[in-house]
């Protein structure tokens, strides 16, 4: 597979060095990409730097994950408003050993393999550099005007720039040449954001050992509406199933708008592009039956979760998308229940009550579900309240403890989209 045709295929190639394509033709080549271990976990937004790499490694190539745990004690100021917080080396430690059990699912370490991914962390060579050898035999090859025609450094002139930010090029333009010249890595790949800092290690491995040395970033994901891609209401989508649930993370993708889909399906997706252009054909002329949000929802729900993991997150899609999931919706554990109810609002009420049964009228109106009893007499009478998924034919219902979900809950629909789960304790 001529892997740059495949990017550009995909609209994903933003910058490139000349002779890329043609390095990548020629023999098998290890490339790399950094990780910033700020987290425990990955996110979605790093799904596209995963999937480049796993692209890479499909074509035959050597993939090489490089986790920042030198760069991430000082702080990236590409794309960034203001300095962040910094990191000391036992989180970092942490973190690097999450992030490496998320990228085992992702690409092969088999070190059988002669293309078996590597993952390095710069930590490792720049904890026995000191200050002084660091200024003298790098910083010397790299003159001040170049570091101030990037961008990441130009557009943070105004708001103010610390000495440790300006030298995160330096530094991510060491690790290129330290890896080119211990492992023979002869590509960094990367965001666009990141074109700056990796033509500095382009520059710094011609000038220290005049090698080629080659490069080429994507194009950042943004959605339509101009807002960030990766994040929904309740902040990021992680990749860690304890942080967002598979459920939570199928309903990400599935939500994703009609002017987003196709760009989101071609950076993601592993389906060929001409099966991907039919499946744009189809969606367009039905958009409304969201096939290619489907279709792409659960394509990565298997890659970074599981085949069973999709399968509840179906299941549980259709306990608040569909009228006919009263049996679904009893056999969720309470772990379950709550993962689909995530986000659902919340009201609370007396499991002691519930002993000698309470009025529906009056938990409706006391839990706030409905603004009063008249209003709440009134959904009901004209069928517009489901407890547990079935609609409540009678204002005079009493609620017992058989209604109760896992011994806990009670899921109430007012309406055709408006949930609550009651709590009782």
């Amino acid at each position: 597979m001529d892997l740059i045709a495949e990017l550009k295929a995909r609209n994903l190639i933003q910058d490139i060095i000349p002779g890329t394509a043609e390095q990548l033709n020629k023999e098998m080549t290890s490339g790399y990409i950094g990780f910033d271990p700020t987290a425990d976990s990955l996110h979605v937004g790093n799904l596209v730097p995963i999937t480049l790499l796993m692209r890479m490694q499909r074509a035959g190539h050597k993939p090489w994950a490089l986790v920042g745990g030198a760069t991430g004690m000082i702080g990236d100021p590409s794309g960034k408003s203001q300095e962040r917080n910094l990191l000391d080396i036992t989180e970092i430690r942490k973190n690097e050993a999450a992030i490496r059990k998320q990228l085992e699912k992702f690409l092969d370490f088999d070190p059988a393999k002669p293309n078996a991914a590597v993952m390095v962390n710069n930590f490792d060579w720049f904890s026995g550099i000191s200050f002084l050898d660091f200024i003298r035999d790098v910083g010397k090859h790299i003159s001040i005007n170049y570091m101030m025609s990037k961008d990441s450094v130009k557009n943070r002139l105004e708001t103010g720039m610390s000495f440790t930010e300006f030298t995160y090029q330096l530094i991510q333009g060491y690790d290129f040449y330290h890896l080119f010249r211990t492992h023979d890595v002869k590509l960094q790949m990367g965001g666009a954001d990141q074109w700056g800092n990796i033509v500095t290690g382009t520059e710094l491995i011609r000038r220290k050992h005049g090698g080629d040395a080659f490069a080429c970033t994507c194009k950042l994901i943004t959605k339509s509406d101009g807002t960030k891609f990766g994040k929904s209401e309740g902040g990021n989508i992680w990749l860690d199933r304890n942080r967002t649930s598979p459920y939570k993370f199928y309903q990400f993708w599935l939500k994703q708008a009609d002017a987003d889909a196709e760009s989101m399906a071609l950076t993601f997706s592993f389906k060929p592009v001409e099966e991907l252009t039919s499946l744009f054909e189809e969606h367009r002329t039905a958009p409304h039956l969201r096939k290619l949000q489907k279709a792409l929802a659960e394509e990565l729900t298997i890659l970074v979760h599981s085949q069973e993991d999709l399968d509840f997150a179906r299941q549980a899609s259709e306990i608040l998308f569909s009228n006919s999931a009263v049996e679904a919706l009893k056999q969720l554990d309470e772990t379950q229940l709550l993962e689909v109810m995530d986000g659902v609002p919340r009201v609370t009420g007396s499991k002691a009550a519930l002993e000698s049964g309470t009025e529906i009228i009056s938990f409706l109106a006391e839990s706030g579900i409905l603004p009063s009893k008249g209003e709440a007499r009134k959904m009901l009478q004209n069928g517009g309240v489901s407890l547990n998924k079935e609609k409540i034919q009678s204002t005079d219902l009493s609620l017992e403890v058989h209604h109760l979900l896992n011994g806990k809950y009670m899921l109430f629909q007012k309406g055709k989209s408006n949930y609550f789960l009651a709590v009782f304790e």
